[in-house]
Formats: structure tokens, C-alpha cells, sequence
């Protein structure tokens, strides 16, 4: 499953699909443009099925660049997979 995202709520965007190597590029830049034109405040990752190393780092730039421009983000339903790769890469607070 490729990796797509809709607007829940007007502050939520709902992930799903893979968060992997071969979509982490395309979610990294449709995600920044999401989130440049939208009062984003919450990513959904739910409906995420699959995450790795390069979906942790799409997620880890996203909040980067959301504490950058001053705004909140918060991530709700992190996948137990990307959970445990945050943890082992110790970088677990800075997405909670």
C-alpha cells in the first residue's frame, strides 16, 4: 500500500498506508506542503501499516521543521514498528 494522507479534522491529518524507504521522499514533500498552507496541529499515523528508518527521519524533519516555524505538532497512533526504532535510536522524546 503506497502512502497517502486526508484531512480528518481541520487540525488533523490521518496517515496510511507505508512510511518506509520507498514512500518516505514523496510523504516528506507532500507533507511540508500540507502543513505550510494548513493549520496543522496533529498527524494521525493510525491508518500507518509499515515504518522504517526512512519514515522515522520523514517524521523527525516534519517536527523539525514544525518547531522551526513555531508551530505545534503533535503525533497520535505512532506505529508499535516506528516506536520501537525511535526508542532504539534514542530519539523516542523528540517525537512525543
Amino acid at each position: 500500500m503506497a502512502f497517502q494522507f486526508a484531512a480528518a479534522t481541520p487540525d488533523t491529518l490521518a496517515l496510511r498506508g507505508v512510511l518506509s524507504f520507498a514512500t518516505a521522499a514523496h510523504a516528506l514533500q507532500a507533507l511540508q506542503a500540507a502543513l505550510a498552507t494548513a493549520a496543522v496541529t496533529v498527524l494521525d499515523l493510525s491508518g500507518v501499516t509499515h515504518g522504517d528508518s526512512a519514515g522515522l527521519a520523514c517524521l523527525l524533519v516534519v517536527m523539525a521543521d514544525a518547531a522551526r516555524a513555531g508551530q505545534s505538532l503533535q503525533l497520535q497512533g505512532l506505529p508499535q514498528d516506528l516506536s520501537v526504532l525511535a526508542q532504539v535510536c534514542g530519539v523516542g522524546k523528540l517525537l512525543a
